[in-house]
């Protein structure tokens, strides 16, 4: 068996396009969906990070703001800036880069992001509705996963899913989703005793847990979802998943590449969660 690779790039271009139709709505009311991009210091992934969510807000016709402060700019000052931001009626979606320096308290200003423009997903208020099954706002990550799922045609209800990772970021609200869907969902750790045991028994398996190539093929039951959001550097300094692909395409049903799988996603939902976002406030 070889699996059918879940080609991120195709997949976030068809939703773009998608989500691209809603923003095209929204400007011919008068409403131009806008995402605030704040950057803390000269982190070059971030650096990067950020300019693709730029270029992304360009291709759908988003209104975007790049706001890139220096490394000591002030906790007060920066979150002046997003007190501001909230107040903003052309601003519909803020994020802030992560991570931010060390004399910033990264949990105070995430929380100072008002929950009705918080398109990470990661405000306590929106963390709790997607417990409760009122979701919001999905953190991106695992809404792109979810939208993988969809778009390759893997059934999940019913399904046994495995998730290894418990972060805030992916793992617990990948979990939760999953739940959402109807799967049975259990979830690991790096320390879980005899993972392979988990990992052998899931028809969907989600590796969030930032070890490369952690997961081989004898590890994974034959015709499984796999979808890899780990994203790793191997020993010859090329970009790997939490996966071993090569062993674990000759087992699994599907299969994300790294890159290529969830990375577009993630920037994709962004876009799609700060076009909801302006959807509510024509709705009121």
């Amino acid at each position: 068996m070889t699996a059918r690779i879940i080609d991120g790039k195709t997949i976030a271009q068809e939703v773009r396009a998608e989500w691209k139709l809603r923003a095209d709505a929204l400007k011919a009311r008068g409403i131009t969906p806008g995402l605030a991009v704040i950057i803390v210091g000269e982190d070059a992934a971030s650096k990067v990070y950020v300019a693709n969510k730029v270029k992304a807000c360009a291709e759908l016709g988003l209104h975007s703001e790049h706001i890139a402060l220096p490394a000591d700019t002030s906790e007060a000052a920066l979150l002046a800036k997003i007190a501001e931001l909230n107040s903003d009626k052309k601003i519909h979606g803020i994020l802030v880069q992560l991570p931010v320096p060390k004399h910033i308290n990264s949990e105070k200003v995430l929380n100072a992001i008002s929950p009705d423009k918080d398109v990470d997903g990661f405000h306590p208020l929106n963390v709790g509705a997607l417990s409760t099954g009122n979701m919001r706002f999905a953190p991106c990550t695992p809404y792109g996963c979810m939208k993988l799922l969809e778009k390759a045609g893997v059934s999940i209800e019913g399904k046994h899913a495995v998730v290894v990772g418990r972060s805030n970021i992916v793992g617990k609200p990948m979990a939760m989703m999953l739940l959402q869907a109807n799967a049975t969902v259990t979830i690991c750790t790096s320390k879980t005793v005899n993972l392979a045991k988990f990992t052998r028994d899931a028809d969907i398996l989600v590796l969030a847990i930032g070890r490369t190539k952690m997961i081989t093929g004898d590890m994974i039951k034959p015709g499984a979802a796999v979808i890899d959001v780990g994203m790793n550097r191997d020993e010859h300094g090329k970009l790997c998943g939490d996966v071993d692909f090569n062993s674990a395409k000759e087992v699994a049903g599907w299969i994300t590449p790294v890159p290529g799988g969830v990375g577009p996603m993630t920037i994709t939902m962004l876009v799609a969660n700060t076009v909801q976002s302006a959807e509510r406030v024509a709705g009121k």
